[in-house]
């Protein structure tokens, strides 16, 4: 049975967003009676998954008679979808980033109205310090998507579609940043089924997760520099750490270039536009020996620089 959360979860965001499709594709199977289905939340309004959870996170919030203003900081997605969430319901948003920041994703927080703040150089540390300040300062609600508990339902959305899709799907591949993505999916396709297998993927420059739940305790790495910055943790939090351990059966590394291979067969073979992170999914399924006849991968984003998606071509 569905967990009541999941379920109003789902209620709310059928207002506002529909499903995304699931796609079968033949160019990645593994042998002959294998079906691969690629799931494309690169479809969603603001080019990312990310919109389910602020939406949700939001609109709880609200109920609960909170602020109407939100502040967070991201590396871009999760910026955006603040930005569409805060649109959406008449509230204001502000949004800070990092300095060096993708500029496709700093574009679309920008188009969806929000006031973006740059502070810091590569990773969210000094961004989010500065957030949590301005929240504390003026009362606006902060929504950080790794530690927000209401947050990963909506994402959890995403499993209760891709079992209506296809009721066989035996193995999901999950890119895996701040692991609201991955635990929402998990808990909500673990009680839908209780033999589907969560594939968590990480950057191998940015590993901080892999590295966690491998040991069962939160490892923080020195640095998280990887073209993927949708998977670019550094300091992992102890109680995401817990919540993986228990929910996701492997966890796969892959490259920078594994990542633009896998940009390349999909846009190439697919027709399907996907970041760094939206393809690591992808990626990390080419180089497995999944066995699963029915297998199901995230398209998670499709917010890809210029500079990135011709170094992916040229390959």
């Amino acid at each position: 049975m569905l967990d009541a959360v999941y379920q109003d979860a789902r209620k709310i965001l059928a207002k506002y967003l529909p499903p995304t499709r699931l796609v079968s594709t033949q160019s990645l199977r593994k042998f002959p009676a294998q079906n691969v289905f690629l799931k494309l939340e690169s479809e969603l309004l603001t080019g990312s998954f990310k919109v389910r959870g602020a939406i949700y996170a939001l609109n709880v919030h609200q109920q609960a008679g909170g602020a109407c203003e939100v502040v967070a900081s991201s590396t871009g997605n999760h910026g955006a979808a603040v930005a569409y969430a805060a649109k959406l319901l008449g509230w204001k948003a502000r949004v800070f980033l990092p300095e060096k920041n993708n500029p496709v994703k700093r574009a679309n927080i920008a188009r969806l109205g929000a006031e973006i703040v740059e502070k810091g150089s590569i990773d969210l540390a000094e961004a989010f310090s500065a957030a949590s300040r301005y929240a504390a300062e003026t009362g606006a609600f902060l929504l950080n998507d790794a530690t927000d508990p209401d947050l990963p339902a909506g994402p959890a959305t995403i499993a209760c579609e891709i079992f209506e899709q296809q009721p066989q799907t035996e193995a999901i591949y999950v890119p895996m940043g701040d692991t609201a993505l991955i635990r929402g999916v998990a808990a909500a396709a673990k009680q839908i089924s209780g033999t589907v297998k969560i594939v968590g993927v990480q950057a191998e420059r940015a590993p901080s997760y892999f590295l966690s739940w491998k040991e069962g305790r939160a490892i923080a790495t020195e640095t998280c520099d990887t073209i993927a910055d949708g998977l670019a943790t550094r300091t992992p939090d102890a109680t995401n750490v817990e919540a993986i351990h228990k929910l996701v059966d492997e966890v796969m590394l892959v490259g920078e270039d594994e990542m633009l291979a896998a940009i390349a067969k999909l846009l190439l073979q697919e027709h399907i536009v996907a970041e760094p992170a939206g393809a690591a999914a992808t990626a990390a399924f080419l180089k497995s020996r999944e066995s699963a006849r029915h297998a199901v991968l995230l398209v998670t984003g499709a917010n890809i620089s210029r500079e990135v998606l011709l170094k992916a071509v040229a390959g």
